[in-house]
Formats: C-alpha cells, structure tokens, sequence
C-alpha cells in the first residue's frame, strides 16, 4: 500500500472549485428526490369498499419513508460541508467515502425491497394464495412505484457520490512501485 500523500487537496484553483461546485450539486440533487420520494410515499393510502390501505400497514414502504429521510438529511449536511472551502484531511475523505458507501447501499436496499413488494401488489403469489392489490387499490400501487422509481433515481445520483468520494479519498495515496526484472512489467513469483 502507498503512503498517504499531503493532507491538503484544495489549492483555490478554479479546477477545484469547479470540482467543489460540481460535488456540491451532485449532493443537492438526490435530497430533492429524496423528499420527493418520501412525500408521495407518506401521502400514499386509499380508502375504497374493499378497505383501506397505507404506506404504514407495510414495513417495507416503512423502510423506503426512513431511508429517504435518513438520505435527505444525509445529503443537505454533507452538501454543506463540500460547498465550504477547506482542506480536505485523510480522516474526513474517509468519512465521506464511508458514510457514502453505507447510504448508497441502504438507498439501494430500500429500493429494492420495495420493488418485490409493488410487483407482489400487481401480480400476487398464486403458491402462497396472496392475490394482487393493485385491481382494487391502483391508485396507492402507481403512488408507491412512483416513490420506488424516484428512490432508485436517488440510487444513480449516490452511486455518483460515492465515486467522487473514492476519488478524493484514494487519489491521497501513491500507486504501488515495484522493482520488475521482467520486460512485462509483471511480477512473478520464483519458488
């Protein structure tokens, strides 16, 4: 493994800043989505003569309202912290790449669960006997793949930060130099 390099990666160059500017959007964009997502979802239920139903009787739409939240104020506060020009130390590109990696993975788990729940409600499980909800309750079903669809937006734009993260963090550290005898320039294990 290389050895860090220096702690300061912003110079006030317009590169920089422009780079900065660009992080900062990137950052900005998913929290509009992620309120968006939450609020369709937390608006999501309907009455009619079969019953009732909201986003609260599953724990999966449950799920999606708090992964957007958590994301959302994820997002503004690290947005935040991006737009203020400072040096960037080893400890906090590991911060950012950490906490990024770990909500893009719960945005994307959110999603994901509840996309097997939507498709449940429109096509049903004939082995289990549970038939499809979307007949009686179509309005809460295109509301909840409304909210779905947006999340999985939320996921492209974190997996974007989550590469931007990766860069500031590893570019930090010097590739590995090695000593090749060979012409390849590979390596290769003599026993």
């Amino acid at each position: 493994m290389g050895s860090p390099q220096g702690l300061e990666d912003e110079n006030g160059s317009s590169s920089s800043s422009s780079m900065r500017t660009a992080e900062t959007m990137l950052r900005l964009l998913p929290m509009a989505l992620c309120v968006v997502a939450l609020v369709i979802m937390l608006k999501n239920s309907q009455t009619n003569d079969f019953g009732s139903l909201s986003y609260s009787d599953l724990g999966t739409f449950r799920y999606l309202v708090h992964a957007n939240g958590i994301c959302a104020a994820y997002s503004l506060l690290s947005a935040i912290v991006v737009a203020v020009p400072r040096p960037t130390t080893m400890s906090k590109a590991w911060t950012f790449f950490l906490l990024d990696q770990i909500l893009t993975y719960v945005i994307l788990a959110a999603g994901a669960a509840s996309t097997e729940v939507v498709y449940l409600a429109y096509k049903g499980d004939t082995a289990v006997t549970w038939s499809e909800t979307c007949g009686s309750f179509g309005g809460f079903c295109r509301k909840a793949t409304a909210s779905v669809a947006i999340t999985f937006m939320v996921g492209i734009f974190y997996v974007g930060i989550s590469l931007f993260s990766s860069y500031r963090l590893f570019r930090k550290y010097d590739a590995p130099i090695g000593d090749y005898k060979n012409k390849g320039g590979i390596e290769i294990a003599t026993y």
